[in-house]
C-alpha cells in the first residue's frame, strides 16, 4: 500500500474525530473528503481490498434500509462487512465508510462491502468500487431540482452500469421504470417482484410512469402495490411484466408485521410496511446473485430493526410518538397508508424544509393524495418547517384543516401533553436528524422525571 494512501486514511480518521469533538457533524462525509484531497484514488485502493464481493445499492426509496439489511444478514453469518451505515451515499460518504473501516495501518479487513450509492453519483462511484452486483430498489420522482424526471435518473444509472459491464444488475420487475432501465443495460441481470397483493387497503397514489416504453400506449394493471409498482401489461404491443427470478408468496400481515415465504423459507419479519417486504426480497436476490451465505437468513430477518432512524418510535410526556421520513410523493403516500392503518385518534406534525438536501422545489407535495387523511381519524394537523405554510395551503386544497406552527419542539410539547397522546411526525430529509436528537432528548427528560 502506498504511503500516500496510508496518510489519507490517517488524516480521514483524524478529521472524523475532530469533527465529532467540535460538534460539527457526525463525520459521515467530511473524512472522505479529506482523504480524497490527499489521495484521489483512496476509494479504489481500499475497495480493492474487499476479499469476497462488493454490492452496490441504488434507486430512489429504500436504499438505506436495504443496505443496512444486507450488512446485517452478512454480519450475522460471520462475515466482516464495510458499509456506509450513516447513509451518506455521495462520493465523499462512500469513501468515508471505507476510510473509517480501515485499520491504522491503512489496510482494510473486510469480506464484503455493501455500499449505498446515490443515483446521480453512481457514474462516479461505481468505477471506483467496481461492484460485483448492483441492486436497484425502484425509480420514483425525487428532488426534482436535482434529478428532474425519472427518465434522467434511469439514464444516469444506465451510464453507470456501462462503466462496470461485468456487474450483475438486480432490478424490481414490478416497476416499469426499472424494467426500462434494465432493458437498456448490457449487464447480466436478475429480477425480483411480487405477484400477489401485499395490502388490500393500500392507497396507490400517482404512478411515476404509466405508459409503455416500447409503443407509448397507457399500461393496464392487474393490480398496483403502490406508485407504479404492480403487475402490468401493454394492451397494444403486448409488453408485460416478466416473471421474476425471485419472488415472495403467502404474504400475511398479522399482529402488526408481515410474514412471507422466499425460496421455500418462511420469514417472520418485523416489517410493518409493504415496502419493506420488497426491501427484504431484494436483499435475498442480491445474496443469491453473489452466492453469499443464506443459511441464517430467516433468523437474521426476524431480529432486524426496520426502523433504521427512518421510522423511530418514542415515549414523550407519556404519549406515543412515531417519526417517519418522507422525501418524495411515493414515500409520503406510504406513510399516509401506515397512519391510516392505526385505528386510534391521532395528531400529526408535518415538517417540510427546502434545503439543498431536501430539494428546493417542493411542488412534489401536489403529487401526494392527502385526501386519504380524511379516513385516518386525525384530531389535528400542524405544519412546520421552512415550507410549513406551503404544506398548510396544500392541505387546504383537500379540505383538511391544519395550522402552521412556528417551532417543532413547542408543537410536540403541546400535542404530547394536551393532544390525543398518539402523535405522528412526518419530516423530509434535512429535519430528520435534528428531530431525532430532539425526541431523544425529550424522551430522556421524561424518563429522568419518572425516576425522580
Amino acid at each position: 500500500m502506498r504511503l500516500r494512501s496510508r496518510i489519507a486514511v490517517w488524516c480521514g480518521k483524524l478529521a472524523c474525530a475532530v469533527s465529532r469533538k467540535l460538534g460539527k457533524g457526525n463525520g459521515s462525509s467530511f473524512p472522505g473528503r479529506v482523504a480524497r484531497k490527499i489521495d484521489p484514488e483512496i476509494l479504489s485502493v481500499l475497495s480493492s481490498m474487499v476479499k469476497e464481493k462488493t454490492i452496490a445499492v441504488t434507486g430512489t426509496n429504500g436504499k438505506t434500509t436495504t443496505t443496512s439489511l444486507l450488512a446485517h444478514v452478512l454480519s450475522e453469518s460471520g462475515k466482516r462487512v464495510v458499509w456506509n451505515r450513516m447513509g451518506a451515499n455521495l462520493m465523499d460518504g462512500a469513501t468515508t465508510s471505507f476510510v473509517l473501516a480501515a485499520k491504522k495501518s491503512g489496510r482494510l479487513d473486510a469480506d464484503y462491502a455493501c455500499v449505498e450509492v446515490d443515483e446521480m453519483a453512481s457514474v462516479k462511484v461505481f468505477p471506483e468500487i467496481k461492484p460485483d452486483c448492483v441492486l436497484v430498489t425502484n425509480i420514483f420522482r425525487d428532488q426534482l431540482d436535482r434529478t428532474c424526471e425519472v427518465d434522467i435518473t434511469c439514464n444516469q444509472i444506465q451510464k453507470a452500469m456501462g462503466t462496470v459491464p461485468e456487474a450483475k444488475l438486480i432490478t424490481n420487475c414490478d416497476d416499469i421504470c426499472s424494467y426500462t432501465l434494465a432493458a437498456g443495460c448490457g449487464n447480466p441481470k436478475l429480477t425480483y417482484g411480487i405477484g400477489e397483493r401485499i395490502a388490500d387497503d393500500m392507497p396507490a397514489g400517482m404512478g411515476e410512469s404509466v405508459f409503455c416504453p416500447d409503443c407509448g400506449c397507457r399500461l393496464e394493471y392487474d393490480f398496483v402495490h403502490y406508485g407504479q409498482l404492480g403487475v402490468y401489461h401493454c394492451p397494444d404491443c403486448g409488453l408485460k411484466r416478466p416473471e421474476p427470478d425471485m419472488t415472495v408468496t403467502d404474504v400475511e400481515f398479522k399482529d402488526g408485521a408481515y410474514s412471507f415465504t422466499i425460496d421455500g423459507r418462511r420469514i417472520e419479519s418485523g416489517a410493518q410496511a409493504p415496502y419493506n417486504v420488497y426491501n427484504t426480497l431484494s436483499v435475498y436476490a442480491a445474496l443469491c446473485a453473489v452466492d453469499a451465505p443464506r443459511d441464517g437468513f430467516e433468523q437474521a430477518i426476524s431480529n432486524f430493526d426496520y426502523g433504521n432512524n427512518r421510522e423511530c418510535a418514542y415515549q414523550v410526556n407519556g404519549a406515543h410518538v412515531q417519526l417517519y421520513l418522507a422525501k418524495n410523493p411515493v414515500g409520503f403516500q406510504q406513510k399516509i397508508f401506515l397512519i391510516r392503518r392505526d385505528p386510534k385518534p391521532k395528531d400529526i406534525v408535518i415538517q417540510i424544509n427546502d434545503t439543498v438536501l431536501d430539494g428546493e422545489d417542493v411542488s412534489w407535495l401536489w403529487d401526494v393524495d392527502f385526501g386519504y387523511l380524511h379516513e385516518a381519524g386525525v384530531a389535528s394537523i400542524v405544519t412546520v418547517g421552512t415550507r410549513g405554510a406551503d404544506m398548510e395551503v396544500r392541505l387546504k386544497y383537500e379540505d383538511i384543516a391544519s395550522r402552521c406552527g412556528k417551532d417543532i419542539r413547542e408543537t410536540v410539547e403541546e400535542l404530547t401533553r394536551r393532544g390525543s397522546r398518539n402523535l405522528y411526525i412526518i419530516t423530509n430529509y434535512s429535519g430528520l436528524y435534528r428531530t431525532i436528537g430532539m425526541l431523544d432528548e425529550m424522551q430522556a427528560a421524561g424518563k429522568e422525571r419518572v425516576s425522580e
